[in-house]
């Protein structure tokens, strides 16, 4: 007499799999950011007004991740390796059409050129370095 027929596990050890497919904790891609760091964009990104609806009220944001709850939180959070991660994968310039098309053979092939990405001043970053020593 066999019992209840078992649930399957479909990707079961596939972890690394499981989380891209999962989308709770879906972040920006590379191109939105890319968008958010164009100056006009980061200066409205970064002086927003108090939205209560938002983590920390939208008065902590980091251009390439998210929001945050308070000042320290942000300040260690530039020292993480999620954000380190992050800023090197925005080194390479974003795909665009013409790359797309001489990669298909439509052009001469032009390695993407890296740019420097440095992380955000922030406020208690600038009062820092306007204390006199």
């Amino acid at each position: 007499m066999p019992g209840p027929q078992r649930r399957r596990k479909y990707h079961r050890g596939d972890t690394h799999l499981k989380k891209g497919w999962r989308t709770k904790r879906r972040k920006k891609d590379l191109d939105q950011i890319d968008e958010d760091l164009k100056p006009k964009n980061a200066d409205i990104l970064l002086n927003q007004p108090v939205d209560l609806d938002l983590p920390g009220s939208g008065q902590h944001y980091c251009l390439h991740c998210a929001y945050f709850v308070d000042e320290s939180t942000m300040q260690k959070h530039f020292t993480s390796k999620v954000h380190k991660r992050r800023m090197k994968a925005l080194e390479d310039e974003p795909y665009s059409i013409e790359e797309s098309e001489r990669a298909a053979g439509m052009g001469s092939y032009i390695p993407p050129k890296k740019r420097k990405i440095t992380t955000q001043e922030t406020k208690k970053m600038e009062d820092e370095d306007e204390s006199p020593s």
